[in-house]
């Protein structure tokens, strides 16, 4: 049965649509017979209605879309919709980074549920920050400090000699620094993390197993659906394709199985239908990224898998269960 999908992400016409994992989502609900819709979330609106729900729209254009650069996408005249009654799923694929903006966005669309499906599940979205869901699976991270107080962040570096500080809640490998053994430039980097964000940092070892990759691993409706291994650029330490690191293709090891094990039925049970876990070294466990999860086109290219497929058939089916 054909499906009325919204699409709530960037704009179109900045995409590449050679890796972009929400373009491939959009290929293949289309090639299914579904009906897309694209709207950003700036056009996001409540308006009471004397209903707890509330009426939730956005202002949306009907799309077509195909793999040809420069002409990958068609649109048709932009109307405010509603997505209660107008919509039968909404893909929430903005991208990050994760804020007020972000958890706004999430609970509003948290207001449908029971009428339209949304995917990944907005409640458990904002109650699964990458930096912070993981902290659930500490046994196979590495040691990991959430703080912000100066004193606590030297203490943990002359603990662990070279880490690497991150914000709590970035995306795509940006601001990630690597401090030296000595701690040099610690202080300073610190007082620029305050100045710049409100929370507390992440603050872990340098782990040089990242040479030999950090891998991407995708989990569909808590299974396993495929991975690639990230290496660093020329000059770089951060393997982010994003940041200019390149994929090989991968498999698992017993390490990484087990740790998809661990989590696969709370991913399921949560509604996080299409997660992406990083791994480096085969064993250490350093994010859940729940938000706009990357990586399913290179994923594919490489196994001749069709995981944007998998993503559909367990929308459909959850979506068949409502």
């Amino acid at each position: 049965m054909p499906l009325r999908v919204a699409v709530q992400m960037d704009p179109l016409e900045g995409i590449n649509i050679a890796g972009d994992s929400s373009f491939a989502l959009m290929l293949s609900a289309q090639a299914r017979g579904h009906e897309l819709w694209h709207y950003d979330v700036a056009s996001l609106a409540y308006e009471s209605d004397g209903t707890p729900r509330g009426l939730i729209t956005a202002h949306a254009a009907p799309v077509t879309v195909q793999r040809e650069t420069g002409n990958h996408f068609a649109a048709g005249e932009r109307r405010r919709i509603d997505l209660a009654r107008d919509i039968d799923v909404v893909l929430m694929r903005q991208d990050p980074p994760f804020h007020l903006g972000y958890i706004s966005a999430a609970l509003l669309l948290d207001r449908l549920k029971g009428a339209t499906l949304v995917i990944n599940d907005p409640r458990e979205v904002v109650n699964a920050p990458e930096k912070m869901f993981v902290l659930d699976y500490a046994q196979y991270m590495p040691p990991t400090l959430v703080a912000r107080h100066i004193d606590d962040l030297r203490a943990f570096q002359k603990k662990h000699g070279s880490v690497v500080v991150k914000p709590l809640h970035g995306n795509g490998g940006k601001a990630i620094f690597r401090i030296d053994e000595k701690g040099t430039n610690l202080s300073a980097l610190s007082e620029v993390f305050d100045q710049t964000w409100p929370e507390p940092h992440m603050v872990q070892p340098f782990i040089p197993e990242v040479s030999e990759g950090d891998k991407r691993i995708v989990l569909v409706d808590g299974e396993f659906s495929g991975a690639i291994n990230r290496f660093p650029g020329e000059g770089e330490f951060r393997s982010n394709l994003a940041q200019g690191g390149h994929a090989e293709a991968t498999t698992l090891t017993a390490r990484e199985e087990e740790i998809c094990a661990a989590m696969g039925p709370e991913l399921k049970r949560r509604g996080l239908v299409f997660v992406g876990i990083d791994v480096i070294g085969g064993k250490w466990l350093t994010e859940i990224n729940v938000t706009s999860p990357t990586g399913i086109v290179a994923i594919d290219k490489f196994n001749g898998t069709d995981t944007a497929g998998l993503i559909w058939d367990a929308i459909e089916r959850r979506h068949a269960a409502m």
